[in-house]
């Protein structure tokens, strides 16, 4: 569950945010109507009379660290409930991006679809369900033997509905785990820092580098953060990173890789005699400052790089213009 904020007041309360929940089990999603500074109290009764009576105690919240979900009060609640509070953090989406990808939708959702006096099942089911009116009536109180067995029936299909639902996310973790193994820092350790989150770095944002550092860890947090010792290019970053943005540095080894550290010949220069003659005209075009014509020509030494020349600067301009003239008359006939 996540938290939809600065949105306009709407509704007859004013509300103006959004508590999204997402069941993992069964992909239903919830958005509850709620305010931005309601407190630990305000969210575990809405939470209640909202959500808990229609899919009953939660075995697991996923969920970040806002002051509401790390309360005294919300944890004892959970405590007493025995449902697991479980807390992600920043720039991990393997923990929580169920609930981001469902408010990226909803941030599109909502400047569509709006409506008013809507019951929560045509919100979300598009349909409102039948109340059971008759189910105190004396002829149904005695089972049938077929509805008996038809009970049963049922009873198979939902455990064998949920075994399906689980053994493909059971593989899907085992395969996860295996292909993403963490490794085991420790301090000291020289480790690399992804770049993915750093907008500033000096350079072209197209170019930059996928990884900085190496840098030295300088505490441990848990098996998901580490803190390393920054450069100074990178000192107003917070030092603090998940182990999913840093991998181990690797340094080169001089006798298995000899080559890596070996300096490349140089190029011997090329002798020019250091007279510039022009071969051949490449372009023309007009400066549209002074109205002027000037040539993009080539030279017969190779060291030296085309440029722009006037007419007038033009060593035998006629012979040479008169053969771009020829040239591109040709081209247009073809």
């Amino acid at each position: 569950m996540d938290w939809v904020t600065g949105l306009p007041p709407g509704g007859d309360r004013s509300y103006n945010a959004f508590l999204v929940i997402f069941d993992r089990f069964s992909k239903t999603l919830i958005f509850l109507p709620c305010h931005k500074d309601d407190t630990a109290m305000d969210t575990a009764l809405l939470i209640w009379n909202r959500v808990i009576s229609g899919t009953g105690i939660f075995t697991n919240i996923i969920s970040d660290r806002d002051p509401k979900f790390t309360s005294a009060l919300w944890t004892n609640i959970h405590q007493l409930f025995g449902t697991k509070l479980s807390f992600s953090t920043a720039y991990h989406p393997q923990t929580d991006c169920l609930a981001e990808r469902m408010i990226q939708t909803l941030e599109d959702m909502k400047s569509i679809y709006a409506s008013t006096n809507q019951t929560t099942a045509i919100l979300e089911k598009r349909w409102n369900p039948r109340l059971p009116q008759d189910s105190l009536r004396k002829e149904l109180i005695e089972i049938h033997p077929t509805a008996a067995s038809f009970k049963g029936m049922l009873d198979k299909a939902r455990k064998n509905s949920v075994r399906f639902m689980e053994d493909p996310f059971a593989y899907a973790k085992e395969k996860w785990d295996k292909s993403h193994a963490t490794p085991d820092f420790k301090m000291g350790d020289l480790v690399l820092v992804s770049t993915t989150n750093f907008n500033n770095i000096k350079g072209c944002r197209n170019h930059k580098y996928s990884f900085a550092g190496p840098f030295v860890i300088k505490s441990l947090h848990g098996e998901n953060a580490v803190e390393v010792k920054l450069s100074e290019e990178l000192s107003n970053k917070h030092p603090t990173f998940p182990v999913s943005l840093i991998k181990p540095y690797k340094s080169s080894d001089a006798q298995k890789f000899p080559l890596r550290n070996k300096v490349p010949q140089s190029i011997p220069p090329i002798e020019s005699s250091g007279i510039k003659k022009i071969t051949k005209v490449l372009k023309e075009k007009k400066m549209r400052t002074n109205k002027v014509r000037e040539y993009l020509v080539r030279y017969s030494d190779p060291t030296c790089e085309d440029e722009c020349l006037a007419e007038k600067d033009i060593p035998e301009a006629t012979k040479l213009l008169r053969r771009l003239r020829h040239t591109r008359n040709n081209n247009i006939t073809k």
